[in-house]
C-alpha cells in the first residue's frame, strides 16, 4: 500500500523487529513517557506487524494485530503525522484481519484519537479507562455483517465514518437534518472535506420541514450554501414519504446507517456491505424524485 511519498507493507517481526521498535520507541517513550518495559511484550513475535517507511526506507510508522485480533501499538513519527501515514497503516492491520477470517477487530484508542478511528468504522465500547498512565477508549469495528447502534456515541462515529468513507457520492435521509449528530463537530469536519475534495462529488439531501431547519438555524446551512452544486437538497411533498418515520445515510462504499426511528440514535448500521446498502440507496432514489426543491432554504441564499 503506497501513499504519497510512502509505502506501508505487512513485514516479518524477526527481520525487522529493530525498524518497529525504533519508531515504537520514539513515539511511546521518549515522547508519551511509557515505560520502556511496556513497550515491548510477549506477543510481538506472534503478531502481524506493519511498517510505514518513507521513500528512502526509512521507518516512519508502525502497528501490530494481535493474535486475539486487536489492533495496537500504532505510531507514526511526529514528521509525518496528518499525512495519511496512520490511516494507511490501520487499513493494512484491518485488511490482515479480513483476510486471516475475523469477524471484528478490537483496539484501545487513545482519547485525542479516537475520531481518527471513528473514521474507519470503529465504535466506542465501554468506559473510558487508563493503559500505561494514559486515558485509552475501547473500540471496535464488525467486519462480516452489520452492527447495531445503541448510544449517542456509536451513532456519532457511525455517521463520521460514512460520510468520510465516502468516494463521490453520499445519500442523506433527515426530517430536520438531526441536530446533535449531522451538525456534530466530526460530522461536520468530514462533510466539509467531502465538498471540497478536488474531484467532482455529489450529496443528495432529502428533508421533511426546511421551515423548521431555517428557524433553527442548522449550521450545516452555511456549508449547505457554500458548496451547493455538491449538496442538493429537497423537501418530501408525496403523502407517502412524508409519513416516513425512519432516517438514513449511505454513500458509494457500501456503508450505511438506517433508523428506523429517524428521532432517535438506534439502528442498524454496516461498512462495505453494498448488498445491504443498495436496495436503501434505490428507494432513496425514489423518494429524491418524488420530492421538491426548498424555497424556503433558497430564500437564504441556498
Amino acid at each position: 500500500m503506497a501513499g504519497s511519498g510512502f509505502q506501508v507493507a505487512v513485514v516479518p517481526y524477526p527481520a525487522q523487529h529493530a525498524a518497529l521498535h525504533r519508531v515504537r520507541q520514539a513515539v511511546f517513550v521518549q515522547e508519551q513517557l511509557v515505560p520502556a518495559e511496556l513497550e515491548a511484550d510477549a506477543l510481538d513475535s506472534t503478531s502481524v506487524h506493519v511498517l510505514a517507511s518513507d521513500a528512502h526506507g526509512q521507518p516512519i510508522g508502525a502497528g501490530r494485530l494481535t493474535p486475539d485480533g486487536r489492533i495496537g501499538r500504532m505510531a507514526v513519527l511526529a514528521p509525518w503525522r496528518g499525512r495519511g501515514v496512520g490511516e494507511a497503516l490501520l487499513l493494512a492491520l484491518v485488511e490482515a484481519a479480513r483476510a486471516a477470517g475475523r469477524a471484528e477487530v478490537s483496539l484501545h484508542a487513545q482519547l485525542p484519537a479516537r475520531v481518527f478511528y471513528t473514521r474507519q468504522g470503529f465504535l466506542p465500547q465501554g468506559a473510558v479507562f487508563e493503559e500505561a498512565g494514559i486515558a485509552h477508549q475501547g473500540m471496535r469495528r464488525v467486519l462480516a455483517g452489520a452492527v447495531n447502534i445503541a448510544t449517542a456515541e456509536q451513532a456519532l462515529a457511525i455517521t463520521t465514518a460514512v460520510v468520510h468513507r465516502a468516494r463521490r457520492r453520499l445519500w442523506i435521509h433527515s426530517h430536520q437534518l438531526d441536530p446533535g449528530l449531522l451538525d456534530a463537530a466530526p460530522v461536520l469536519e468530514a462533510l466539509r472535506r467531502f465538498g471540497s475534495a478536488r474531484h467532482p462529488k455529489q450529496a443528495w439531501l432529502i428533508v421533511h420541514d426546511a421551515r423548521a431547519i431555517a428557524r433553527a438555524g442548522s449550521p450545516l446551512l452555511g456549508l449547505l450554501q457554500r458548496l451547493p452544486s455538491v449538496f442538493r437538497l429537497r423537501q418530501v411533498s408525496d403523502p407517502v414519504d412524508q409519513a416516513l418515520a425512519s432516517a438514513c445515510l449511505l454513500n458509494d462504499a457500501g456503508d450505511y446507517y438506517f433508523r428506523l426511528g429517524g428521532h432517535r440514535f438506534d439502528g442498524e448500521a454496516g461498512l462495505a456491505l453494498p448488498a445491504r446498502s443498495r436496495p436503501l440507496q434505490d428507494g432513496l432514489q425514489r423518494v429524491w424524485e418524488r420530492s421538491r426543491e426548498c424555497g424556503e432554504l433558497r430564500a437564504i441564499g441556498l
